[in-house]
């Protein structure tokens, strides 16, 4: 099973973790005619699918070690697959509501307000579980990201020509916001502990809660769907076989951040609290995709684009503090 072993390689793999995060969505963007509750079905088969590919490769790199995946996997008692297997389950409800506030509000809204409030959530609980990092330097740059998160929504309002629709995007975001802080904790508790999980492990069974729930929750918002029409299982399979190919890579990406982040939080001087908030940067980089490249500010007044400066810098200062805290104490 490939760990790192110094704090370089995991801070590599908090990097990587953040860009996946923050990048996944694209793929979501890239398919405009494409119903996000269709999309999430190929999604979630990507999650499923990057969750085997990494398990019987790095996973395995020696298999006859008792960490190695298969091994691990057998010995590992039922509380920590349990565990495992119920943060799929409460990661995906956050989840969908993300998927569903990025259709009516966009990347630059629902990536800020829902993710930057599950930093702070995911991180407290993270911390209260394993107690690793400076929690001066942790904490100060989680609330520096508040202070982010509150600019961007500012700078949001500034913009929104449709209240109804804002709001509901908005209220998706929170209650998103909430779920993914509190998914977590369960990853953490089930990489600890006697007859624990590995990573590897833990990501396969994170993504089998995450499969086995989608078939009642995205059926629920396929048939009263956040906006338009309600959708069938029909529509799914005319779709073009584009739209299939994004939702998988979409699903694969964000696979690839998480495990990456499962496996830097089980390197012992790291723990989940830091590299989860890290991991949570993603808020930062879909912001950039959000402003950038997809354009959400065009014809911003110049007050907003001000607020838009000032959370990003405020976002680079608190995960700047949040990565040296495992390393430096006062």
């Amino acid at each position: 099973m490939f760990i790192p072993q110094i704090y370089l390689v995991a801070l590599f793999m908090m990097i990587l973790s953040m860009l996946c995060w923050g990048s996944w969505a694209n793929t979501q963007k890239l398919c405009k005619s494409w119903r996000f509750e269709l999309f999430y079905w190929d999604y979630v088969w990507g999650i499923v699918l990057i969750a085997l590919v990494t398990g019987f490769t790095l996973g395995r790199m020696d298999p006859e070690s008792p960490d190695s995946f298969i091994l691990n996997l057998t010995a590992a008692d039922g509380r920590h697959l349990l565990l495992a297997f119920v943060g799929g389950i409460v990661f995906n409800i956050a989840n969908i509501l993300l998927v569903a506030a990025i259709a009516i509000a966009g990347l630059a809204v629902a990536f800020p307000i829902g993710i930057g409030l599950a930093l702070v959530i995911g991180s407290i609980l993270n911390y209260i579980i394993t107690p690793k990092g400076n929690p001066v330097l942790l904490f100060g740059g989680i609330a520096l990201v508040c202070v982010a998160i509150v600019l961007d929504a500012l700078a949001y309002r500034k913009i929104s020509r449709d209240l109804r629709v804002s709001t509901k995007g908005i209220m998706l975001s929170l209650l998103c916001g909430v779920g993914m802080g509190l998914f977590y904790p369960f990853v953490a508790k089930a990489l600890t502990g006697e007859n624990h999980l590995g990573p590897y492990t833990v990501a396969l069974v994170f993504a089998v809660g995450v499969l086995v729930s989608t078939f009642p929750l995205n059926y629920i918002f396929m048939r009263r769907p956040v906006a338009g029409p309600p959708v069938t299982v029909g529509d799914y399979f005319q779709g073009a076989g584009r739209f299939h190919l994004w939702g998988v890579l979409g699903g694969m990406i964000w696979g690839v951040g998480t495990i990456s982040n499962f496996v830097a939080s089980y390197v012992q001087m790291v723990g989940p609290a830091t590299s989860y908030a890290l991991g949570q940067g993603a808020t930062m980089i879909s912001a950039v995709w959000g402003v950038f490249v997809w354009r959400e500010f065009a014809g911003a007044p110049t007050s907003a684009r001000r607020l838009l400066a000032l959370m990003f810098l405020f976002f680079v200062l608190g995960l700047a503090a949040v990565a040296v805290a495992p390393i430096w104490s006062f």
